[in-house]
């Protein structure tokens, strides 16, 4: 066993919050599509609707990205987030999980955590998630609603932060329990 934990989920689900817990709680490497997304954006100067529509003319971005991810998932001992996690991980990845949450919970978060009106993070969210699924299907030909990737499918939207972490780790210790007998 690789040790390798995907979390997958649209944005605002509690992805990176998760993945923190879960990497935190088994000494695991993190790694985060989001992250290097956002940081990327913020280099050049840009916001992320607007490096989202750079990012559409050039698939050379999200080809860095997705590369990094399963290149890390080829080393194991990793807690890897983001929309592709799970199939970039492949065969490397030991559990995959999903994490969603109803639109206006999830953008709530999302103006919350980026310090923005709902209106404007709605507006980028929206526009972001529907170039992503063209840009995936296309250079992939991964569905991202086709959920039969996943191993483990949490509704966010259900329970307090600290609960999903909770039942995420309950669902990672019993898998990694098992897969030791």
């Amino acid at each position: 066993m690789k040790r390798v934990i995907t979390i997958g989920g649209l944005h605002g689900t509690g992805k990176s919050s998760v993945a923190d817990a879960v990497a935190k709680r088994f000494k695991l490497r993190r790694i985060s599509a989001g992250a290097t997304f956002r940081q990327l954006a913020k280099e050049r100067g840009l916001t992320l609707e607007e490096f989202c529509r750079v990012a559409e003319g050039d698939g050379e971005i999200d080809k860095l990205i997705d590369g990094a991810q399963r290149r890390e998932a080829e080393n194991g001992n990793a807690v890897i987030d983001g929309q592709l996690a799970a199939w970039m991980a492949g065969e490397h990845a030991d559990l995959k999980i999903l994490l969603t949450a109803p639109l206006e919970v999830r953008i709530k978060r999302i103006a919350a955590r980026d310090g923005t009106d709902f209106e404007f993070a709605r507006r980028e969210t929206i526009h972001r998630e529907g170039s992503e699924k063209a840009r995936y299907l296309e250079y992939y030909k991964v569905d991202v609603t086709d959920l039969s990737v996943y191993d483990l499918i949490l509704n966010t939207g259900k329970y307090p932060l600290d609960g999903v972490s909770k039942i995420v780790i309950a669902a990672v210790e019993t898998y990694f329990r098992l897969a030791a007998q």
